[in-house]
C-alpha cells in the first residue's frame, strides 16, 4: 500500500475511533451530549458549531456515519493533500454556522454534514480536474454515496437534513476554491506511445 494513502486511511480510522470512544463515554457516563448541538439563533449554542458534528444521538447514529467517513476521508486526504485540510475547514465551519443560522429550532449534532461535504467536494472536484484520478474518485463515491443528494431534502422529522444541504453546499464551494491546489498526478507515459 502506498504510504500516503496509509497515512489518510489511519487518520481516517482514529477519526472515526474518536467518534465511536465519545459515544461511548456519552453513553456510560450518562452526559447527555446532545445538549453541546448546534441549537439555532441561540448565541450561547455559537460556540457549539466546534462540538456539534463529534457528538452523535446513537450507536446507530454514529456507525452509520463512521463508515462513509472512513472511506471519504481516506480518499480526501490522498488525492487532495493540499486542499483537505482548507476544504475541511470551509466544511466544518460554514456549514455549522449555515445551521446555526438558517436551520429548524432543534439540536443538530452528527458527523453527517462533514460527511456530505467530503462526497460533494470529491465528486464535483472530478468534473472541474478531470485528471484520470479524480474523474475515478468522483465516480467511486458516486456509486457508495449518491444517495446523498436525497439526504439533502426533508425526509424524516428526527433528521437533520439542513446539516446534509449545508455540508454538501460548503464541499461545493471548497471544490471550486481548493481543488486545483493539488497538481494533476503524473500521466504515465508507455513505451508503445512513442512507436
Amino acid at each position: 500500500m502506498d504510504s500516503s494513502l496509509r497515512r489518510a486511511a489511519i487518520t481516517a480510522l482514529i477519526t472515526a475511533t474518536i467518534l465511536c470512544l465519545i459515544e461511548l463515554l456519552d453513553r456510560v457516563m450518562q452526559l447527555e451530549l446532545y445538549r453541546f448541538g448546534v441549537y439555532p439563533r441561540s448565541l450561547s449554542d455559537l460556540p457549539n458549531i466546534l462540538s456539534a458534528p463529534l457528538i452523535h444521538g446513537s450507536w446507530n447514529h454514529v456507525l452509520s456515519n463512521s463508515f462513509p467517513l472512513i472511506i471519504l476521508l481516506t480518499a480526501l486526504l490522498y488525492a487532495y493533500p493540499r486542499s483537505a485540510i482548507p476544504s475541511l475547514a470551509l466544511i466544518y465551519i460554514g456549514s455549522g454556522i449555515c445551521v446555526w443560522l438558517f436551520a429548524r429550532e432543534s439540536y443538530h449534532y452528527g458527523a453527517s454534514g462533514l460527511t456530505h461535504g467530503m462526497m460533494f467536494y470529491i465528486f464535483t472536484s472530478g468534473i472541474l480536474r478531470r485528471d484520470r484520478r479524480s474523474i475515478a474518485l468522483s465516480m467511486i463515491v458516486f456509486f457508495l454515496y449518491g444517495g446523498m443528494i436525497w439526504s439533502i431534502f426533508p425526509q424524516e422529522p428526527g433528521i437533520s437534513y439542513e446539516s446534509h444541504f449545508f455540508g454538501a453546499a460548503a464541499g461545493v464551494i471548497a471544490a471550486f476554491a481548493f481543488s486545483r491546489r493539488d497538481p494533476a498526478p503524473r500521466k504515465k507515459h508507455y513505451d508503445w506511445e512513442d512507436e
